[in-house]
């Protein structure tokens, strides 16, 4: 069951600086986060990233590159984002809930931190 009252939308999304990272408005005049490059290739849940499984997860944090850039974003359906990555990788989907949840910004990791996440 989604900690959302309603499913999140993101309302714009576009990359910044060059693909260093994205930044995602999330409904018409709702919370912005800025999501960097390096930070949402780690966050990955694609079955080459996180063992199926158990979870557990399989990316090495050393063998992403901290000047790792965002190539592509697209839409998949209603619900979720896709990123493709210079460093080859484009197999995640991002659901929305999902980067909301991640969400980097001040009063999300304040949040976070609140609820002992």
């Amino acid at each position: 069951m989604s900690k959302f009252k309603s499913p999140p939308m993101p309302y714009v999304v576009e990359r910044l600086d060059e693909g260093r990272a994205v930044r995602i408005q999330w409904e018409e005049h709702g919370h912005v986060g800025v999501y960097p490059a390096r930070f949402l290739r780690l966050a990955c849940g694609c079955a080459a990233c996180v063992e199926e499984m158990s979870g557990q997860q399989l990316l090495d944090p050393a063998t992403v590159r901290e000047d790792l850039r965002i190539l592509g974003v697209r839409l998949v359906g209603q619900y979720a984002l896709y990123f493709a990555f210079n460093d080859g990788h484009s197999t995640g989907i991002y659901p929305y809930e999902r980067l909301l949840e991640l969400c980097p910004c001040d009063v999300c990791v304040a949040r976070r931190e609140r609820e002992g996440e």
